[in-house]
């Protein structure tokens, strides 16, 4: 099992599935800002040493693939944002859902500090194999044969649900990255 997709149909825990009646998509959404300091960058080995606002320093080894590296310098701030989503409709009977596919891009950031953004999306077709409305939860199916139960956060998404109704998950992923100038 990809790391993908196990991640993709471990973001159904977020959410439920739609109502078969309303149709309108299931969203939830997640939003994480952290701001940190650089405390130290070695050129040599691409280390680089963030402190957060509570005190908490990590050291980190930095891709060759990140541009600009050795424009970071001790006392800047790196301020990062990550969001993530997913969401769920309902596919009416007889429709073909989206499938599975996935994307990725990168944005390296023009301006005069180092920045960049990295977003990827999901999407994948469960099918619904049962539904427990006592825990409440529900176990869906993909093509190629993986099962998952997963509990439901709102009871009311699975009025009008049955065995065999498809369902489109759309899971998004997105790092926003700056560096501020040192003070």
């Amino acid at each position: 099992m990809t790391a993908t997709k196990t991640m993709l149909l471990a973001a159904m825990v977020w959410a439920a599935t739609a109502s078969a009646q309303a149709q309108p998509p299931v969203a939830k959404a997640n939003v994480v800002m952290i701001s940190a300091t650089i405390t130290a960058v070695d050129p040599a080995t691409r280390m680089l040493t963030l402190r957060d606002d509570a005190g908490n320093e990590d050291t980190f080894n930095v891709s060759q693939d990140v541009q600009r590296f050795n424009e970071l310098k001790v006392g800047q701030k790196v301020n990062l944002t990550y969001y993530e989503s997913v969401v769920y409709q309902l596919v009416k009977a007889g429709e073909k859902g989206s499938g599975t596919s996935s994307d990725a891009a990168v944005s390296r950031g023009a301006g005069a500090q180092p920045a960049a953004t990295i977003a990827t999306q999901e999407k994948m077709t469960v099918t619904v194999k049962s539904i427990d409305p006592t825990v409440p939860s529900v176990t869906v199916a993909t093509d190629d044969g993986r099962v998952a139960t997963r509990k439901i956060e709102n009871k009311k998404n699975l009025e009008n649900l049955k065995p065999g109704d498809k369902i489109d998950i759309t899971y998004t992923r997105a790092l926003v990255t700056s560096v501020s100038p040192a003070n």
